[in-house]
């Protein structure tokens, strides 16, 4: 990527605090041209004027809807090509971390403020698959990740 290229990047997370601390990391992508997505249509109202999609809403009790979650994901990363995959949980970005890697993106992992006493079952699968991956506890960072840098969302 050239150095005058504007990067492209997919911040991605299920909804309620998830992306509640996504949209605390808007100051820190300036200058990117941003894809939001999350699982709540009126979420858009948040991100005005920036892209934003909306993906199916699914855990891992409903496996049907799981895969619809992938196959819509891995449509949205076809169609944006980001260079960046970002997420703050939880299976819409566990999707999006793993194909969006198997594409070239480069990907972000941080881990919910809500998890204090250990890692989410997202982040513990999908933390070791993350170019970066953080926590936002210092007790819970490790050497081989998460890894804290310094305060919380």
């Amino acid at each position: 990527m050239n150095a005058t290229a504007v990067r492209r990047v997919l911040a991605i997370s299920s909804g309620g605090g998830h992306w509640v601390q996504l949209l605390r990391l808007r100051p820190a992508l300036a200058g990117c041209q941003v894809t939001y997505a999350t699982v709540d249509q009126t979420y858009a109202a948040d991100v005005p004027g920036e892209r934003f999609c909306r993906v199916v809403d699914a855990t891992r009790w409903d496996k049907v809807k799981l895969l619809y979650l992938a196959f819509q994901v891995a449509w949205l990363l076809v169609r944006i090509r980001p260079h960046v995959v970002l997420s703050t949980g939880a299976a819409p970005g566990y999707f999006a971390l793993r194909l969006g890697k198997l594409l070239g993106a480069r990907t972000i992992w941080l881990d919910s403020v809500a998890n204090v006493e250990q890692l989410s079952l997202t982040g513990q699968l999908v933390g070791r698959f993350a170019d970066l991956w953080l926590t936002q506890w210092p007790h819970l960072a490790r050497p081989q990740g998460p890894h804290f840098l310094g305060g919380t969302l």
